[in-house]
């Protein structure tokens, strides 16, 4: 009975630490954009004369004002996800961590 139980928590375990590498990888991401961003804003700042964004698959020209709004809006967003995934793989860091304690208190019984 308790062998069911630890396959099942083992299996469970499995899925969790997969969510946990999907959602670490999707922070990276996110944290990659926030400093493209940022480094993007730096750029425009020293900008001179005609300004360009990539639209769809076209360059258009814009205001430096424009230009900067539209990055600070990607920035804010970026932020926001960011938040929301490390939110997340905090939750299920935790959840891994009292699964993993559960798999080992059931590994100590069993070899009892």
């Amino acid at each position: 009975m308790e062998e069911d139980k630890l396959e099942k928590l083992s299996k469970d375990y499995q899925l969790l630490q997969e969510q946990m590498q999907s959602l670490a990888l999707q922070r990276e991401q996110f944290r990659l954009q926030k400093e493209e961003y940022k480094e993007a804003l730096e750029e425009l700042e020293k900008a001179q004369g005609k300004v360009y964004m990539a639209i769809g698959g076209i360059m258009v020209e814009t205001t430096k004002e424009e230009a900067k709004k539209g990055i600070e809006e990607k920035a804010s967003m970026a932020e926001m996800r960011l938040g929301i995934v490390t939110k997340q793989y905090e939750e299920i860091a935790k959840k891994e961590q009292d699964m993993r304690a559960q798999i080992n208190n059931l590994l100590k019984e069993l070899k009892q």
